[in-house]
């Protein structure tokens, strides 16, 4: 299917691995140029059709620069992918979550995003048309889980205003939807000090046991793939769809069981 991104200008912001790599490189072949913001940016830069941009998206000015550093190189910006984002396992409970371990996840995990929106929003009024799309999580809404309280709390805070914001720039031409994955086969779940061995070394079992029984939940019997995740997104940043707006779409490998 011909997505019509030929020429598009994106922004991945979290763009230097896992999903938000998929996502550069799903938008590249579809014909968009792309301004992928990262700490570190050694994996983008033989990527034809990008250009990488060695930010902290974590600081309060970073996700304004990645923005206008998009504008200045191409006048435009019609797509903006909210990616960024981390995680780090509360084993030890609420107790041990201090205010600043909210703060540094919210920072992250929410502030990163809508600094990102305000700034590209601001150039999509001026063309009368964008598209945003918000990598959340399916922590946001299931369980919730204490062994992520700030991350989750983080993440449905982006649904909560990505829904709101739907209603006031939908009349406008801007259409902001959100993805929720959820396990995927990146380093934060499977790598060396991933969810799984995290979990493991707190419950004294193996990471491999902890990767076993997240999939046990889930009817596909498997994690769902950086690409998977990316080529969902690469949809609804596509105006083929361009009615869908201020929704969230769960790709969870069936994890999710209510409606």
């Amino acid at each position: 299917m011909e997505l019509e991104l030929n020429d598009k200008v994106a922004v991945v912001t979290g763009a230097s691995k896992g999903i938000g790599l998929a996502v550069v490189r799903s938008l590249v072949a579809e014909g968009a140029h792309v301004v992928a913001g990262a700490l570190t940016v050694e994996s983008l830069l033989a990527i034809e059709h990008v250009s990488a941009i060695a930010v902290d998206l974590s600081e309060p000015a970073g996700s304004e620069r990645l923005v206008g550093d998009a504008v200045a190189k191409h006048g435009r910006v019609d797509i903006l992918v909210n990616n960024v984002g981390g995680v780090r396992m509360r084993v030890d409970g609420f107790s041990s979550v201090s205010d600043e371990d909210f703060e540094r996840s919210l920072e992250l995990n929410f502030f990163a995003a809508l600094r990102a929106t305000r700034a590209a929003v601001a150039r999509m009024l001026e063309q009368g048309e964008g598209a945003i799309v918000n990598v959340a999580s399916v922590n946001a809404f299931f369980h919730p889980d204490g062994l992520v309280i700030d991350y989750g709390a983080a993440k449905a805070a982006l649904l909560n205003v990505a829904k709101a914001l739907s209603q006031e720039l939908g009349p406008k031409g801007i259409r902001i939807n959100s993805v929720s994955p959820g396990p995927v086969a990146t380093d934060l779940w499977l790598g060396d000090h991933g969810v799984a061995a995290t979990i493991g070394d707190a419950t004294g079992t193996s990471a491999d046991a902890v990767r076993a029984q997240a999939i046990a939940g889930m009817p596909t019997g498997r994690f769902t793939t950086p690409q998977e995740v990316a080529t969902l997104v690469t949809l609804l940043a596509s105006p083929r769809i361009a009615n869908a707006t201020g929704s969230n779409y769960v790709i969870d490998g069936g994890l999710i069981k209510t409606m």
